[in-house]
């Protein structure tokens, strides 16, 4: 069986160093808020190009907490609108509906990350902010759409959950916007063994709100200057995440070499592959593939005939957030692009401990598919 991502193995590599960070922390004494926190958020800054790196108990906190900064700070008001993507994960419209935003669903482009095109036409008079989603590894069009804000005056949180080390012409995920939310959720390319998520900005003012917001609205114990939550990364995920941080960039070349032998052996019509950005679709070094996707307008017979060949795949995602029941006023609404992509995608397995045979098992399991399950 060739699974779709085993954690075991992933984390396997770096058992040895894990284990000691995990007992430095326990011998330390200290849990919440010490210097492996503090260490792997200057780490983490770094490798972003971002002045200010705040680690927070997920990734939905990172861009909840960020737009509840931004209201503080006046910059955004209840009923005010944010652009998001319609084909993206739920968490990203939660974060804009929990802080009383109003969420404009916008479809993507051909890169399945949101089209700049269509986020210019919807801007409106109450529109604020602009949430791109950087969808399985690629960055959205980030020059196009800071190109956008700037004209508007709106500002911009990159989802970078699923793009770390994700650039354009060498400028990273979490550095392009005014600030970006990071989820660590175990899967991910840079994955804690729990939750864990961050946020970046280089606004000082920004940074010292969410400082405070995580910790109970708190700089100094026991004052509080706002009505803040419990959201902060602990020692032991902090340290475990340094640990895996010096290791991103090469496992980020893993990725992309089995990404190259799908993008160069997979050849059956009725399979789509995914459209990088660039030009050519093998120009990649930009993309950190967290998910290799493919389409097919017979996904579920794609999907049984992989795993009869003994190929495990997962549906990244299934159900578009607007026709979720947890928005059951948007249920109505229509977005075929989206509603399109749902229904066709599948996601191979990719991850830096996959071997290259498998992954020529899996092209050859593809290339046999004839739309039968």
């Amino acid at each position: 069986m060739i699974e779709f991502l085993s954690l075991k193995d992933v984390n396997a590599a770096y058992a040895d160093e894990l284990k000691a960070a995990c007992a430095r922390v326990i011998d330390s004494g200290w849990y919440i808020q010490g210097k492996e926190l503090e260490q792997f958020e200057t780490e983490f800054a770094a490798a972003c190009g971002a002045e200010f790196c705040f680690g927070v108990a997920n990734g939905l906190d990172a861009l909840t907490l960020t737009l509840r900064a931004w209201k503080i700070l006046g910059k955004l008001n209840v009923g005010d609108e944010v652009i998001v993507p319609a084909n993206t994960y739920i968490a990203s419209i939660l974060a804009v509906t929990e802080n009383g935003l109003i969420p404009v669903l916008v479809e993507p482009d051909e890169s399945l990350n949101i089209s700049p095109a269509l986020i210019k036409a919807a801007i409106g008079p109450k529109t604020k902010a602009i949430i791109p989603v950087h969808l399985y590894g690629q960055l959205a069009d980030m020059p196009a759409i800071m190109s956008i804000a700037k004209d508007h005056g709106l500002l911009v949180l990159e989802d970078s959950a699923q793009a770390h080390g994700a650039s354009i012409d060498g400028k990273i995920a979490g550095s392009w916007g005014d600030a970006s939310g990071f989820s660590f959720y175990p899967g991910k390319n840079l994955g804690a063994l729990g939750d864990a998520g961050a946020i970046t900005t280089n606004d000082p003012e920004l940074a010292r709100v969410v400082k405070a917001l995580r910790n109970y609205g708190s700089h100094e114990k026991y004052k509080n200057i706002f009505q803040g939550v419990n959201s902060r990364l602990d020692e032991i995920q902090a340290a475990m995440l340094s640990v895996k941080l010096k290791y991103l960039s090469e496992d980020i070349q893993k990725r992309r070499a089995i990404a190259e032998l799908y993008m160069t052996g997979i050849n059956n019509n009725l399979i789509q592959l995914p459209l990088s950005k660039e030009v050519s679709p093998l120009n990649l070094q930009s993309h950190v593939w967290h998910l290799f996707v493919v389409r097919s307008e017979k996904r579920d017979q794609l999907q049984k005939h992989l795993a009869a060949s003994g190929i495990q795949t997962l549906i990244h995602y299934p159900i578009p957030p607007h026709k979720q029941q947890a928005y059951k006023d948007w249920n109505e609404m229509s977005f075929p692009v989206t509603e399109a992509i749902h229904e066709q995608v599948l996601s191979l397995p990719i991850g830096p401990t996959m071997s290259l045979d498998d992954a020529a098992k899996v092209i050859s399991a593809c290339n046999s598919f004839n739309g039968n399950g």
